[in-house]
């Protein structure tokens, strides 16, 4: 088909809004509707779903949302594409013919499979596969801990044929967010798996659209831009033949879409600029960018190299329990109260060295002579772990309850005394892609296998544009938001941050002043920490990943903020030295 395929986005994660599918379905023309729902969170919640329901694993609002436009999509010849069969896609395939059953329709149904490898790890290790390569999978393997999940990154090809073999919808298990528009893209188009040009094109739209309205105005750094403040629109990628798109949402909806939404939403969660993927490496530094018209932004130039023989596999391990409480401390002598609390507690417990880990975390909100009452408060974040869970449960909370009336003035806590909750660890590893077989069941029952796409070597891309002059002059200490902006995320126990400018002057600034030392200092919880930094250039971009800071991923991290959401927006506030030039007549 020669025109570009309507891609939209109803879901960027398990328990966004579900409304959104039918916004999207009523709200103008689409040809594809696709939701995401796995974060590598979600499958150890799914895990845990499973063991009390063999027949789960799967997101069961997709079936709210599907019941309430399945019909619609039906009649207008809408196909429906997600992720949201999680660990068990044949079960969510019949629990959508049940459900289709019962509302009187006949759709063409079709599941992806072949991802889940957590049977096979004993035979995978056999083999010689090292799946805990990285330290905290190689520590648990020698203390003899299986995980509970594991489950490869698979591409679109599975999802092109079912769509080719007539499904009106296309459940799967762990795909990479981005297949779920580079599989109806490559069907809708024709493309071979050798187009890795076009299939790296879809890949960026597809990054760009999978977090839902982040695209489109949410979590936004340049927030003022926004003028339309309403809930924002879901996104859409028109995708065109040779993989380029334009992102877009529908008219009358609220948001934004524009270069800086789209910039922001293709720095979030990644780390090199190639940006590698099971169906081919997408060289994010080749990416061009323009505003297309009102809250359309085309998509265009990104180059494409073979994928690698090897596919990325998500591990999950049931870590055992947690238990955190928070103890507010008011006024003066902060840290001498903060102490007191500390060693009162523990020694209560029978000491720090009864749990197998211990987080103590003083947050400090508090300031001299505040107005008001709360101005004056820090936290002390008090968070403990174990396999044990009646060593974290309400033994700890209630020991905690013991300070009220024998320890710092003014003890009081932000919750009453809570029991424990379990928690798991995450880590990465890598598995030939010939070990794992890519399946499709088509709508007849019949079932294939799916050929990985030809890997080879990266190509060699020319060396990236010096920019321009950089500027220099008088300086002014300002928040080094005030010329760039920041979106931050996870990847595992990896944080990423990526900068971004408005202009080739800032640009030419930020990737002078923004080294790798510079940012350390911003970030002093990066002591020790391997940073790395990448350029794009294109995208008036600097990406930075701190190996490590987020710790065994975001279900362990006893960090405040374990998914490093609002990392940027720290670091945003971070003054620095901004040369008057860049700032303006009116300061900016």
């Amino acid at each position: 088909m020669s025109r570009p395929v309507r891609i939209a986005n109803c879901s960027g994660f398990y328990g966004d809004r579900l409304a959104a599918a039918r916004e999207m379905v009523d709200g103008g023309p689409i040809d594809v509707l696709t939701g995401d729902y796995l974060a590598e969170l979600t499958m150890l919640i799914l895990w845990k779903a499973r063991r009390k329901d063999p027949g789960a694993g799967y997101a069961k609002t997709f079936l709210t949302q599907v019941e309430q436009v399945l019909g619609t999509c039906l009649d207008r010849g809408v196909r429906i594409v997600a992720n949201a069969g999680g660990l068990n896609p044949p079960g969510l395939a019949a629990e959508l013919t049940a459900l289709a059953e019962r509302l009187g329709l006949h759709p063409k149904i079709a599941y992806v499979d072949g991802d889940d490898l957590v049977d096979r790890l004993g035979e995978l290790r056999a083999a010689g596969h090292d799946l805990a390569h990285l330290d905290t999978g190689r520590k648990l393997a020698e203390a003899g801990v299986e995980p509970v999940t594991a489950n490869a990154y698979l591409g679109g090809w599975g999802i092109a044929e079912a769509l080719g073999a007539g499904a009106d919808v296309v459940v799967t298990g762990r795909v990479t967010d981005a297949s779920l528009v580079v599989g109806p893209a490559a069907w809708w188009h024709g493309w071979a798996p050798t187009d890795f040009d076009a299939v790296a094109g879809a890949m960026a739209a597809g990054h760009v659209i999978e977090c839902g309205p982040q695209a489109t105005g949410g979590n936004y750094a340049f927030f003022e831009e926004v003028t339309d403040r309403r809930y924002p629109g879901f996104p859409i990628a028109e995708v065109e033949a040779d993989g380029s798109s334009v992102i877009t949402k529908h008219d009358g909806t609220g948001g934004l879409v524009s270069v800086g939404t789209v910039t922001a939403q293709l720095l979030y969660e990644i780390a090199e600029p190639a940006y590698a993927g099971p169906d081919a490496v997408a060289h994010f530094d080749t990416v061009r960018l323009e505003q297309a018209g009102p809250d359309r932004v085309r998509i265009s130039g990104t180059l494409g190299s073979p994928p690698g023989d090897r596919l990325k596999v998500a591990l999950n391990h049931d870590g055992g329990y947690r238990n955190t409480m928070t103890l507010v401390l008011t006024g003066t002598r902060i840290e001498e109260k903060a102490e007191w609390a500390e060693r009162q507690l523990f020694e209560l417990l029978g000491g720090k060295e009864r749990f197998a880990e211990v987080d103590v975390t003083l947050l400090r909100f508090d300031h001299p002579d505040a107005p008001v009452n709360a101005g004056a408060t820090a936290h002390l974040r008090i968070t403990v772990k174990d396999p044990d869970r009646a060593k974290v449960g309400r033994r700890f909370s209630n020991t905690t309850m013991e300070l009220a009336l024998g320890g710092y003035p003014g003890f009081h806590t932000t919750t009453p005394p809570s029991a424990e909750s379990g928690f798991g660890v995450y880590w990465p590893a890598l598995v030939p892609a010939a070990e794992v077989q890519h399946r499709v069941t088509l709508p007849d029952g019949t079932r294939r296998v799916i050929p990985h796409p030809p890997s080879g070597p990266p190509r060699t891309l020319a060396p990236a544009a010096e920019p321009g002059v950089v500027v220099t002059g008088p300086v002014r200490n300002v928040p080094l938001g005030t010329v760039a902006g920041a979106r931050s995320g996870d990847k595992g126990g990896n944080a990423n941050v990526g900068f971004w400018t408005r202009t080739d002057a800032e640009y030419g600034w930020l990737r002078h002043y923004l080294d790798e030392s510079r940012f350390r200092a911003l970030l002093p919880e990066a002591a020790g920490l391997e940073i790395r930094r990448f350029e794009l250039p294109d995208l008036r971009a600097l990406n930075f990943v701190v190996v490590g800071l987020l710790g065994a991923g975001v279900a362990a991290s006893a960090r405040p903020d374990p998914q490093a959401k609002g990392l940027g927006e720290y670091l945003r506030s971070r003054t620095v030295e901004v040369p008057e030039t860049l700032l303006g007549a009116g300061g900016r």
